[in-house]
Parts: structure tokens; sequence; C-alpha cells
């Protein structure tokens, strides 16, 4: 177990970190941190859930100097609303302490709030890209001082279509600077990210401890479509925390409703939530207030909670790439849960062969609302159970 402060970090800045129960690095903080703190453009690998916004928060503040109104001299770059209000509520403690402030920079919220935090002077913005671009375009935003960029879910951001606003914002910062990048995978548009736009960076991987279908247990569970709700619901009464995929944002909405009329307090996150309301149900679920997520495979990318025990497909995701990922909820920093996948008779075919692209083959066993075995999915074996 490595001490931060073994690794160049700050006295004050581990004194913080003491405080919230974090004492020592996690893998990829104790790669990464010692050879950005001495200025070196850092690329790292590594699995959403492995501490990386300590990686590179805390080297960005403990080098960032004072900025002036207007002129950021940190900008970080994230794929959702949802992680830059995460990455700024976990590194705000951190910049208390060097008398170093961070706000976050997204879409659907005022622009003129955050235009007047912006001209009293932020050292950091945490910020994802089209609303980054707007704040340049419109010279609210002066890029020409920051010293530190760092790209967060590089991946991600390829993923949901964003590296065009990416690149264009990247190129806007000609001045002298140092790069953080940080991705679950480097390889395709992130390479090209890399070769375009850091300069001799030191590499560090952690082996990652993702999304192995080892890790989890799954269950296969054929259902009726006028009790598939129930299903959910009974299912999640087993649990202290579950997120529930779905394929569309009315499904969403519609199953928390379910969720709700059957005694499970839950809350649906999507993309037509304002994001006052989307905040609100992300913070009720990491403190504990409500039990259930309800997401959408878009929305989902931006809630980071550990502790997940428990992940419904109510939807069968699209391919094998999706069901590892949703999955991967339940399997952060090195814990493990039960993932259960929902089928109704037309989608079979489909599981099946989903089944044969993640190495699970068990058989697909149909259960009705009331059978005793969805309040303890471990409590059986599929392939002995009828």
């Amino acid at each position: 177990m490595t001490d931060f402060r073994s690794l160049g970090v700050s006295d004050a800045v581990a004194k913080s970190l003491d405080s919230r129960g974090i004492s020592s690095a996690f893998p990829i903080q104790e790669l990464t941190i010692p050879d950005a703190l001495a200025g070196r453009d850092v690329c790292g690998k590594a699995q959403t859930g492995s501490g990386k916004t300590l990686a590179f928060g805390i080297p960005a503040l403990e080098r960032l100097g004072k900025a002036e109104p207007g002129k950021p001299l940190g900008l970080a770059l994230v794929p959702t609303r949802e992680l830059a209000t995460q990455v700024c509520d976990e590194l705000a403690p951190l910049g208390a302490v060097l008398d170093r402030t961070a706000i976050a920079i997204y879409g659907g919220a005022p622009i003129e709030k955050q235009i007047a935090k912006i001209n009293k002077g932020v050292d950091l913005v945490v910020a994802t890209p089209g609303r980054m671009i707007d704040l340049i375009e419109r010279k609210e935003i002066d890029v020409s001082a920051l010293q530190v960029v760092i790209v967060d879910e590089a991946d991600r951001m390829a993923d949901m279509g964003f590296l065009p606003q990416l690149e264009w914002i990247l190129r806007q910062v000609d001045t002298d600077h140092q790069t953080l990048l940080f991705s679950a995978t480097l390889d395709g548009a992130v390479n090209t990210l890399i070769k375009r736009y850091q300069t001799d960076p030191v590499m560090h991987e952690v082996e990652s401890k993702e999304v192995t279908v080892d890790q989890m247990l799954h269950r296969f569970i054929a259902v009726h479509q006028m009790d598939k709700p129930k299903v959910a619901g009974a299912i999640s009464r087993g649990g202290n925390r579950t997120i529930m995929f779905t394929r569309t944002k009315h499904m969403a909405d519609k199953l928390a409703i379910a969720l709700d009329e059957q005694g499970v307090r839950a809350a649906a996150i999507h993309g037509d939530l304002r994001q006052s309301n989307r905040e609100r149900a992300l913070a009720d679920f990491s403190d504990g207030k409500i039990s259930v997520m309800v997401a959408t495979d878009v929305a989902a990318r931006g809630i980071h909670v550990d502790e997940v025990d428990l992940v419904i497909h109510y939807d069968p995701p699209s391919d094998h790439k999706t069901y590892l990922h949703r999955s991967g909820r339940t399997a952060r920093a090195g814990q493990s849960g039960i993932v259960a996948t929902l089928v109704l008779f037309n989608e079979e075919l489909e599981v099946k062969r989903m089944q044969k692209r993640i190495e699970v083959i068990q058989p697909i066993i149909e259960m009705f609302s009331n059978d005793p075995r969805l309040a303890d999915l471990a409590s059986y074996d599929p392939n002995e159970a009828g």
C-alpha cells in the first residue's frame, strides 16, 4: 500500500485525503502521479472506477498557479455532465487546501452563471466538449494561459462521437502545456489523439480489473411481458444498490414509476431529464436514499458509483460489448456482484448468441415474480435449476 506523500504529494493534500479515509494510492495513482507531478505528458490506461480522477486531479491542482479572470490554467475534458460534476466534487476539497478553485462547465445549465464564475477567475475548468467550444467561440474563456490539459475517458469520447469537438478544442491550445490522457483503451481513435496531442508521453497501464465475466455472477431469466416489472422489483429487493438498464428513455421513466408503485425506491436517469433532476437522482442514489437507478446506456456513462451489487438488464443489450460495459458497473474497484438479464420469448435466440460471445453458457430459466429465488439469485445453480 503506497502512501500519497511517498509519491511526491504535498502534506496538505495528503492530510485532506486522510480526512476522507483515502490513505493509500490505487495502482493507477501510484504509477502516474510522480510523472505528472514532474510535468511529463502522461497516458494512463485504466478502467472506470480505478481512481483516475485523483490520478490526474492531484498533480494538476498541485502544479497550477492562480488564474487571472477568464484565463483558466487547467482544463479537464470529460464526456458527460454527470462526470464533470463528480470530478469537481471529488477535487474541491483538495483545491480548498491548496487555494485552488475548480468549476464544472456543461450544457443544460445556465451559461450566464458559468460565465460569471469564469470571469471571477477559476484555476481548473472541468468541461464537456460542447459547452467548452461555446464559451471559447463567445470569447468568454481564453485558453492561451493553459498549463495542464486533461482528457478523461477518451475512449468514451470516441464512442459518443465527441472526437471532432475534442480535437477542435485541443487545436486551440497552442501554448506549451502538459497533457494528461486517460482511457480504458488506447487503440484506434484514442491512439491518434495520443500521437497528435501528446509530447513523448510516459505510458502507464493498470491490468484491467475490469469487467471480466468471471468476476460476476450471471443469471438469465425468462419472463412474461406483463410480469416483467414485478420480476425486476423482486430481484432488486435482494440488493442494496441496483442499476437497471432499459433500451429507451420512455421505458426508463415507465419502469421507475412501476417500481415505485411496488414500494421500491427508484429514479430514472436519461438525456431528456433536466440537469438538476439528473443530479438530484444521482446524488440520492449515491447517498442510498433510493435503491434503484433506471438508466439508458448513454446516461449510464455518467454514473460512477461504487458498491452497486446488482445490475439488471431489463432490456437485453444490443451486443456483447454493451453487456460487459453495463455489467461492469457491479465489478468496480475490485468488487463483484450479480448480473441478471430478463429475457422475453422473442429475445431468447439473440441472448443465446450473446452468451457464446461472452463465454457464459447457461440455461435461461423461466421465473414468475412470486418465485422465491428472485430474492437471492446466488442461492441456486442455473445448470441444475428448472
